[in-house]
Parts: structure tokens; sequence; C-alpha cells
């Protein structure tokens, strides 16, 4: 897959705790990006935030937090990322989500074939 130069990144901002049944909805998140063939998507554990609710979550190590935020990033065509948007309409209930244009430098696999 090649991803133009101008492309779109998708931030989720969710919780660590979130769930979609009994699965993370990180996990169902990203499988579904996958799933519709998009070009990656990146998990990241946030060490402290705050957010609508102003509830603080830390990983201080004398209190730790059930509850960490995550940060799921998808950098992908602004089509494949609209689409993608009413399906996460349905999943997060309590999050974050933005979209911002991006260019892409450069997008490969250590198996590409280079000229």
């Amino acid at each position: 897959m090649e991803l133009p130069e101008q492309a779109e990144r998708l931030r989720i901002y969710i919780g660590e705790s979130d769930k979609r049944g009994h699965r993370p909805l990180y996990e169902v998140i990203i499988e579904e990006a996958r799933r519709r063939g998009m070009a990656g998507a990146t998990v990241s554990r946030g060490l402290a935030g705050f957010g609508k609710n102003s509830r603080m979550h830390t990983a201080k190590i004398l209190r730790l937090s059930e509850d960490l935020p995550l940060l799921i990033e998808i950098i992908d065509t602004p089509e494949r990322v609209a689409a993608f948007l009413p399906e996460l309409d349905a999943l997060v209930s309590d999050g974050l989500v933005t979209v911002d244009p991006v260019r892409v430098i450069l997008y490969r696999h250590s198996g590409d074939v280079t000229a």
C-alpha cells in the first residue's frame, strides 16, 4: 500500500480500562482498522492525563492507576479516515477523537524493494 504525501492523522484518546464487550477497546479499534485495510495503527500508553471529567489518571508507583490514558494513532488517506469515523462514533463512548493533516515523508517496510 502506498500513502500519498498529504494524508491525515486520526488520534483516538481513550482509557486503558475501556472495553467493548469483554475485549479491550483499543484492540477492537486497531483490528477494525486492519480489517478495513488502513495503512497502520499504533497504540501508546500515557504516564498521566485527565479528560472531560477532570479525573487524574497516573502511573505513580505508590498509586497505580487501573485506567491509564491510551492514544491510538492511525495515518491514512482522508477518504479512509472519513470512512472510519462512523465506526469510531459507535465504539467510543468516553474519549476524544481528532483528525489533522500530516505530510508523509516516507512509509516503507524493510522488505520493500528500493531503487
